[in-house]
């Protein structure tokens, strides 16, 4: 193996021109990030800082990666099969990566179907079915801030790739030399030989045809000139959702300008994640400039949608992952149980760390719950296994707490573009009952009890900060018996598969008086992620017993 002395070297003489000028600049901590690991590979792909090294984001790391997949391919799928479907967000590079991509799998004799322009995440999903490929690859960073870029790998299905396929794929990766063991042909010349091409308009159109048909209108008359703020954040949305609402018949639409426009800068919200009210801000004042009813915004990639609605104080109220995911089951089941479309054993799908509301919804309309690991790649799993079982019309909705949803089976991935489309849709259905959405939740949780769900994220950079990740996650597994006073009835470890799930490094503590917390190291950013759960008669009593629970669990990460 390599010392970081030596990779640095070897990348000073061979790597890209572009990468020349941050080589020669490096000092010794700044090599030792870039060098002391290769990018990781996993079932979210890769996942890193823009830069020049072995632990970066750049078009040597893509292209292995490429190589490695395209290996794969070519061994597990037919010569007449060997297609691979390829999309790309705003981000720095990104259609740089994507092009770099194509090269190496059209060298390989794989054809690359690559979409023109910029397009979300679920379009990349969708692309893959409807073009029967091998594979598909979205490069995303998603919501991390400008300096990140990513690369995910799509199977066959839809969804992003299996452990075992990741496994694979990793095996294949990992016999290449990052210079020497790459085949690649330049984009333009693939064009020219039909190697590379263009993915056809008529896959796009079928895609927001797809999105309209998960109306669940029927003949119910609604008013559509509700007032709309909208922001893509400088992502691939303002496209597909624009035109989904407009054809939908949604006219008073405003776009928020400053981010209107893909920028993988992001200049107005360092990180675009409509999770977090930094993102959502522009959004909110033009808002409340307007007067609008309904604040949305997607993510770059546009497969998470945020929303803010007017309160009774005349202000916006950003609503949770979770709230939203609640409306929205409650909005599918009622609508379709009003409309005769409740299949005969109904399924909703949710992550482990998802509100547990939603089982409480679910059963209230008679619908099996199935919780999965964290990630909508497990969601997309469970649709794949209920249409091999002959169930495909048996999912009805999916969500994370994390603002992923998705109402349909045409993609196998989180979309925010069908999100955005069922939510206006329900907001003004609602509205043309005399009702606002925050009526409609407040109405729930009297009926259900109220649930606080919150997510704490804790970074941890470099290789230092991945090492002490690793002592955090031994801590906790070294047995607790309480956390902020609350006793710890139960100890879930995930680690080596429970429940009927693979293996996934992560713990939930069932604790007393009705809380929980999860914790996970993320899957593709230097971070420990803590989610809580507290039940409380009131918001205001959860929200105290919520920051008690909190500061209990930081304890454990110093």
């Amino acid at each position: 193996m390599k010392s970081i002395r030596e990779s640095y070297e070897r990348w000073l003489r061979l790597a890209d021109p572009t990468l020349q000028k941050e080589l020669r600049g490096m000092d010794e901590a700044g090599m030792e990030d870039a060098f002391y690991r290769e990018l990781a590979f996993g079932t979210g792909g890769l996942r890193g800082v823009i830069g020049a090294g072995t632990n970066r984001m750049n078009v040597h790391t893509v292209r292995r990666a490429s190589q490695g997949l395209a290996d794969y391919v070519n061994a597990h799928f037919p010569a007449d099969g060997r297609r691979i479907a390829v999309s790309y967000d705003s981000r720095i590079l990104s259609d740089e990566f994507a092009k770099a991509a194509a090269g190496v799998f059209a060298a390989n004799g794989i054809r690359a179907l690559i979409y023109d322009r910029l397009m979300p995440t679920p379009c990349l999903s969708y692309a893959v079915r409807a073009l029967h490929c091998a594979a598909g690859i979205m490069v995303t960073a998603s919501h991390n801030p400008a300096k990140y870029n990513g690369y995910k790998v799509y199977g066959p299905d839809g969804c992003q790739i299996t452990t075992r396929a990741a496994e694979e794929i990793l095996s294949e990766i990992e016999k290449l030399d990052v210079f020497e063991d790459v085949k690649c042909l330049g984009f333009e010349d693939g064009l020219r030989s039909g190697t590379i091409a263009f993915i056809p308009e008529e896959v796009y159109d079928g895609f927001i045809s797809e999105v309209r048909a998960q109306s669940l209108l029927g003949d119910e008359q609604i008013d559509r000139d509700v007032a709309i703020v909208y922001s893509p954040l400088n992502g691939t949305g303002l496209g597909p959702v624009t035109r989904t609402l407009r054809e939908s018949g949604y006219t008073n639409v405003t776009v928020v300008k400053e981010q209107e426009q893909p920028d993988g800068r992001f200049p107005t919200c360092p990180y675009p994640n409509p999770e977090i009210r930094e993102a959502m801000q522009l959004g909110l004042e033009y808002a409340q400039r307007l007067n609008a009813d309904l604040l949305l915004a997607t993510d770059p990639d546009c497969d998470r949608c945020g929303i803010a609605v007017r309160d009774s104080a005349g202000g916006y109220r950003l609503l949770t992952g979770n709230e939203t995911g609640m409306l929205l089951l409650d909005y599918v089941c009622s609508r379709r149980i009003a409309l005769g479309k409740m299949p005969e054993k109904p399924v909703l799908v949710k992550t482990i760390v998802t509100t547990d509301m939603g089982e409480r919804i679910a059963e209230k309309y008679g619908v099996e719950t199935v919780n999965v690991l964290t990630g909508f790649k497990y969601i997309g799993e469970t649709i794949a296994r209920l249409e091999k079982a002959g169930r495909r019309n048996s999912y009805i909705f999916g969500f994370e707490e994390s603002y992923g949803y998705l109402s349909g089976t045409y993609v196998r991935d989180k979309d925010a573009v069908n999100a955005a489309f069922l939510i206006c849709e329900m907001f003004a259905y609602y509205r043309s009952k005399g009702m606002g959405l925050l009526d409609r939740l407040e109405e729930m949780y009297r009926e259900y009890g109220y649930c606080l769900n919150t997510l704490h994220s804790y970074e941890f950079e470099g290789a230092a900060g991945f090492e002490k990740m690793g002592r955090i996650m031994a801590a906790f597994r070294g047995g607790i018996g309480k956390i902020a006073g609350r006793q710890v009835e139960k100890t879930a470890d995930y680690g080596p598969g429970l429940d009927g799930l693979p293996p996934a490094d992560v713990l939930k503590f069932t604790l007393s008086g009705g809380a929980s917390a999860v914790v996970r190291p993320s899957g593709t950013e230097p971070k420990i992620k803590i989610y809580l759960s507290v039940s409380a008669p009131d918001r205001e009593s959860a929200a105290l017993e919520e920051k008690a629970l909190a500061a209990g669990m930081e304890a454990y990460l110093r």
